[in-house]
């Protein structure tokens, strides 16, 4: 066993894990942070995409004690400080981009991701950058039109529900 510390969602944590816990499992069954899915345990799905330092990861493909140190978010750490939904969350919620709701923590990770970097991205760029989560009930089409309306670009006619 190993002693592993991180930041997570601004509240210093810490624990004993085994060389081989996976980040996915500290934060689901230690730190009980129930929001980051995990669909396949492999990093094909992105279900459990989480930002560590700043970066867009699949916690599934990653140890916790790599994230010895880092500042983790995790999806519970996307609302605002009240509680209330996060403009991500809220576009979401808004623009319908969810149904089971299984992909929404992966994709409301990835899409904060996307804005960072690029915050008026293009519906093309918005596929592209999702190209690494998958959903099966949606068919992307209200997922996109979210982003767009979070990146507080107008969402296009074609787009309107």
């Amino acid at each position: 066993m190993a002693q592993v510390s991180m930041t997570v969602n601004g509240t210093p944590v810490s624990g004993e894990v085994e060389g081989r816990t996976l980040l996915s499992t500290f934060l689901r069954d230690t730190l009980e942070l129930t929001g980051t899915h995990v669909g396949c345990d492999t990093g094909q799905c992105g279900a459990c995409t989480i930002h560590v330092n700043g970066a867009s990861v699949k916690s599934c493909n990653m140890f916790a004690l790599e994230a010895d140190g880092a500042a983790v978010t995790t999806i519970e750490g996307m609302a605002n400080a009240d509680g209330s939904l996060g403009t991500i969350q809220q576009a979401f919620q808004d623009h319908h981009g969810l149904q089971c709701g299984f992909c929404t923590p992966g994709m409301v990770m990835t899409a904060a991701a996307l804005l960072e970097e690029n915050p008026k991205p293009t519906e093309a760029e918005i596929r592209s950058y999702l190209s690494g989560n998958l959903c099966r009930c949606t068919g992307y089409h209200n997922i996109v039109k979210a982003i767009l309306a979070a990146s507080g670009q107008e969402v296009a006619k074609e787009f309107a529900a």
